[in-house]
């Protein structure tokens, strides 16, 4: 009798042990786990924001049970290249990236970034927006505070002003450094500036992320300028929307890819990011020379009013253009024009014919700088090739970046990217045209985005990790974002959760923000000393 007793009494003891309780379980999903590997059937259990459990989890309940039969379950996607400094703050729910599967942004691309990041995570913390937000600290953000737009080289005195600014950003918690070195200032900027600016983040063990010098003619000296920027500091280097733009540059991604790895069986961390679009999107001022565009923008109407001036910003335009192999402006096409929002989705060869001007080249040159003069204007620009985007595509160590921010709902004709980027990859460059398996994408959108820029607790289906993760169905997830109407959410993704909080549910945005900021190694070490 004793001995059935104790028996009974270790066996009630095991089954207490055994049922277990958590907030939310995921059953009889195909589980991706960010690693590469093959998926497998099973369950996530998920308690305080964390992944409590992975696996056949029979004993577990929850008051929130999430049906994921038929679905992937995978880590919430990383988006490495992201502009969300103010969108954030105005639309806090971000769902243009919740629809399109995204948890986690890294904002502070392009050399722009908040330029006291401690207020900017504070003020992210204070809102508890829809994704998690890291940035990078910008070397045009930091330029502009100490030498405001001038075209000069800084002064000793400036360069250590400078680097002083980027290592309080690391210490307030950046993930590295941005340059975007075909925007003004930072195009008046030589390298051994850049230089010693990331041997400053370096020092907190952070990545440089750059928008190269020039992404056409001179795209292979800007790869190698990124990768000897790297070695100098010591630093990883991350490419940012590696592409080749311009017609007579279509087919050189052979040429610059190889130049990555390379890098790589040299022993150098450097990875790139990309959008899956053969179109850009950037200001209108980029095609005018990088001189007429310094100072504000009084100074750079006074110039285009100066008629030797202008004269000669119209011909170096023509030149560019022609360098490019294009004959006239017919691939950049209006995103958002302040001054007059009738322009947004016309190409500047339409706008040039509806004001009455000769279709022309050197008309339509008349009419970008008559814009600039008016302020400028966002822009895409259709200057790729679909090769060379697939090709690019294939590298394992390409990140996903949409290189967006957060648009307000209807207002102008941003990029397509903003909303479809990751949903574009699975559906249309995963399941229809087989550029890479789905595991393969998923590992590029999280564990590799992750481990890149130090976010040491995302980016894996594992237990101890946090609880960002999407639930959708792969033989209907796709973008529905078009360059003709791209205010259109992403489908497919059926539930996402951001540190363990259902972000989406049924398809449906819950309204919930549980969001938070996300600190580099330079706040991580200074937190624990």
């Amino acid at each position: 009798m004793t001995r059935w007793l104790t028996g009974m009494a270790l066996l009630c003891s095991f089954s207490g042990f055994a049922q277990q309780s958590c907030d939310v379980l995921i059953r009889n999903g195909k589980i991706v786990d960010g690693t590469g590997n093959s998926w497998f059937y099973g369950d996530v259990a998920v308690k305080d924001g964390k992944i409590m459990a992975v696996g056949k989890l029979p004993e577990y309940n929850a008051a929130r049970v999430i049906d994921a039969q038929k679905m992937i379950v995978a880590p919430g996607f990383i988006d490495v290249h992201g502009h969300v400094e103010s969108g954030i703050f105005s639309q806090p729910t971000a769902d243009n990236y919740i629809y399109d599967g995204v948890t986690t942004i890294v904002t502070g691309n392009c050399g722009s970034s908040a330029a006291d990041l401690h207020r900017f995570f504070e003020r992210v913390d204070s809102l508890r927006p829809g994704i998690n937000v890291a940035s990078l600290i910008g070397h045009n953000t930091v330029r502009r505070e100490v030498m405001q737009r001038d075209n000069r080289t800084p002064t000793p005195a400036e360069q250590q002003q400078m680097e002083a600014l980027v290592a309080k950003a690391m210490e307030d918690g950046a993930v590295g450094i941005s340059t975007g070195l075909i925007y003004i200032p930072g195009a008046y900027s030589k390298t051994d500036e850049v230089v010693g600016l990331a041997k400053a983040a370096a020092k907190y063990n952070g990545v440089y992320a750059s928008h190269i010098r020039n992404e056409g003619n001179q795209v292979v000296a800007a790869i190698n300028e990124a990768i000897d920027i790297g070695k100098a500091a010591n630093m990883p280097v991350e490419i940012s929307h590696f592409k080749v733009s311009g017609k007579a540059n279509w087919g050189k991604s052979l040429r610059t890819l190889a130049l990555v790895q390379v890098a790589r069986k040299e022993g150098w961390d450097v990875t790139i990011d990309q959008y899956p679009y053969t179109a850009s999107s950037t200001n209108l001022g980029v095609c005018l020379p990088d001189w007429a565009l310094a100072g504000g923008q009084d100074s750079i109407s006074a110039r285009l009013h100066n008629p030797a001036i202008r004269a000669q910003i119209k011909k170096e335009m023509l030149a560019q253009l022609k360098e490019h192999k294009y004959r006239n402006y017919s691939y950049a096409v209006v995103a958002n024009y302040s001054a007059d929002t009738s322009y947004n989705g016309k190409s500047i060869t339409e706008i040039n014919r509806l004001l009455g001007r000769r279709g022309k080249a050197k008309h339509e040159a008349e009419t970008i700088m008559d814009m600039v003069d008016k302020g400028g204007a966002q822009m895409v620009y259709h200057s790729m090739n679909e090769d060379d985007v697939r090709y690019i595509m294939k590298y394992p160590f390409c990140m996903v970046g949409a290189d967006a921010g957060v648009p307000t709902p209807g207002k102008g004709m941003p990029h397509p990217r903003a909303y479809g980027t990751n949903a574009r990859i699975l559906g249309r460059y995963v399941r229809n045209r087989h550029v890479m398996p789905l595991e393969e994408a998923i590992r590029r959108m999280t564990s590799l985005a992750a481990q890149k820029f130090q976010l040491k607790d995302r980016g894996l289906i594992r237990e101890g990790m946090a609880a960002d993760i999407v639930i959708f169905d792969a033989q209907e997830v796709i973008d529905r974002a078009t360059f003709e109407a791209p205010h259109q959410y992403s489908t497919g993704f059926k539930y996402v959760l951001v540190n363990g909080q259902p972000e989406l549910a049924n398809g449906q945005h819950t309204g919930a923000r549980n969001g938070r900021p996300l600190y580099g190694p330079g706040k991580q070490h200074n937190a624990k000393h």
